[in-house]
């Protein structure tokens, strides 16, 4: 009887949902949604922050994107057809005809071309987190202005989805041959709406492009994403209707208070999250070059007694290693509790811990925690930490500063120890890997390491086509990994946003990296 009731109460929430996304949208109107974080720039491809892709996914187009109602499935955005060779080393798009950017010039293959060059082989001076990713595209041909053909170096099993990664802005070839850096200061996509001002520490605005390709979209008439740094602000801000929806996740307080002051007005949505919060030490700088200081730091942390604690006050929810927990290719808890800083037994684990930093001739060790200073996850995260390591005797100051200053520093290496992100926008391991690959070939590694070992196994592992034999090169990848401890998830987030039930069109998933274009976006008011 309780199976069904609970089949019956699932089909009653899935047909009301249904029906509210079924209803004709309305055109016009503004859309004004808060965003917790600012973009340090408005460049897409060479970023890793959700305040980017808040910020600037409205202004752009890529290529394929996620298809968010068939999930991970991906469907056509400037593409409107293609085809994969067999063997997987040709891809071959057509593209939509008569699209122009917002400065109006036509939209042809060769913008295509020039923007994933731009990622694949950066210029001097162009930061590219997505380098490694498509190191594997050979050669980009533009037989005609709406065709582009990807020919491979060899087989990569996830290129398709690849290809509709939300990172990949669409450029104008003619502004990057212009200047390689110029997507970092200047808006010029062909996306549904068109950039009207940024004003620093207050909001980003853009109206409605009369010229978007996809006929009839988008509904809104504007949209404005206010920058509320501060948790406190973006709550008032939503319980006072100054802001209609945050995208990004709140915690499950924050989610009592609003559910409690605005009731049925107020639209609530869960899931597991594909992003996480790591400990990254500078394998650069003494005394984290030695394995036995970054092993002891990581074992002294209970994940486990964390997790549960940590996930009535934030985000952070899940213990898991490189891969979503849950997902087909994580790694299942009675194998991870046998990797370094998993165990169950903690006690056991900081004697462990203390031993290698008498051994490392670093039983008074002191450093500062580099963090960001967004209240939720980073904060919590990074209290945590400090208090986990003054259990081994270890003294940590606990810095915080804003996203540019805190995002510039670990690139630079300008740090001991930090809170570092992997936000990923699906679950697939040559996504996932690629953040702990040797530093020169992944700018994403911020721990700085090069570990040619770590390099082969993933290199083997994205060639494999057999599920199997797949993930259990990822198993050896993980293993390897946090036995060298250069980099260690803390736990994995839990998503949660809230919008007001006026709201309509945007559609939930795990990654909050995806649907921010805004182009189905409408209110019903």
């Amino acid at each position: 009887m309780r199976l069904k009731l609970g089949l019956l109460i699932t089909a009653a929430l899935a047909w009301g949902l249904g029906s509210a996304q079924a209803q004709t949208p309305k055109k016009g109107g503004e859309l004004v949604y808060a965003i917790t974080a600012e973009t340090p720039n408005y460049d897409c491809a060479g970023s890793e922050t959700f305040a980017t892709l808040h910020f600037a996914s409205p202004f752009y187009s890529t290529l394929l994107q996620f298809d968010l109602s068939k999930f991970p499935a991906v469907k056509g955005d400037l593409a409107k057809s293609w085809t994969v060779a067999p063997d997987l080393m040709t891809y071959t798009f057509k593209l939509n005809e008569g699209v122009k950017f917002h400065d109006g010039t036509p939209f042809t293959s060769a913008d295509i071309k020039a923007t994933y060059d731009r990622m694949r082989n950066p210029p001097q001076g162009v930061i590219s987190p997505r380098k490694a990713t498509f190191a594997d595209i050979d050669t980009i041909d533009t037989p005609d202005a709406n065709t582009v053909i990807f020919k491979m170096k060899a087989v990569n099993a996830s290129m398709l989805e690849h290809f509709a990664s939300p990172w990949n802005c669409v450029y104008s070839a003619k502004d990057i041959a212009a200047d390689p850096n110029a997507p970092r200061t200047k808006i010029n996509g062909t996306g549904p709406f068109i950039f009207v001002e940024h004003v620093k520490g207050s909001h980003v605005s853009g109206k409605r492009n009369p010229d978007y390709f996809r006929k009839g979209l988008p509904y809104l008439d504007s949209f404005k994403g206010v920058f509320t740094l501060q948790a406190a602000a973006m709550l008032n801000a939503l319980q006072g209707g100054q802001v209609m929806a945050e995208f990004r996740g709140v915690s499950p307080a924050e989610r009592d208070r609003l559910k409690a002051a605005l009731g049925d007005k107020l639209r609530v949505e869960e899931s597991s999250w594909t992003l996480n919060l790591l400990v990254a030490f500078n394998t650069e700088k003494k005394p984290f070059d030695d394995v036995r200081v970054r092993k002891a730091l990581l074992m002294a942390i209970d994940r486990w007694g964390g997790s549960q604690g940590l996930s009535k006050i934030s985000t952070l929810r899940s213990v898991g290693g490189v891969i979503r927990p849950g997902s087909p290719s994580a790694t299942a808890e009675a194998d991870l509790v046998k990797l370094p800083g998993f165990s169950k037994d903690i006690k056991k684990s900081r004697e462990e811990a203390k031993k290698l930093l008498k051994e490392a001739g670093q039983e008074n060790l002191k450093f500062v925690l580099w963090n960001r200073n967004l209240a939720m996850p980073y904060t919590p995260g990074g209290v945590f930490l400090v208090d986990q390591w003054r259990q081994i005797g270890v003294e940590v100051e606990h810095k915080q500063s804003d996203t540019a200053p805190y995002l510039a520093a670990l690139n630079a290496g300008n740090y001991d120890v930090a809170i570092d992100f992997s936000n990923l926008f699906m679950d697939d391991s040559t996504l996932a890997l690629a953040k702990y690959l040797s530093r020169d070939r992944s700018p994403q590694n911020l721990s700085r390491s090069i570990d040619r070992e770590l390099d082969k196994l993933y290199d083997d592992h994205i060639r494999e086509r057999d599920p199997a034999k797949r993930k259990a090169l990822v198993q050896a990848f993980e293993k390897r990994l946090f036995e060298q401890g250069y980099q260690e998830p803390l736990l994995w987030w839990h998503r949660i946003v809230l919008t007001h039930k006026t709201v309509m069109g945007w559609k939930m998933s795990p990654s909050h990296n995806l649907g921010q274009d805004l182009a189905e976006v409408w209110l019903n008011q």
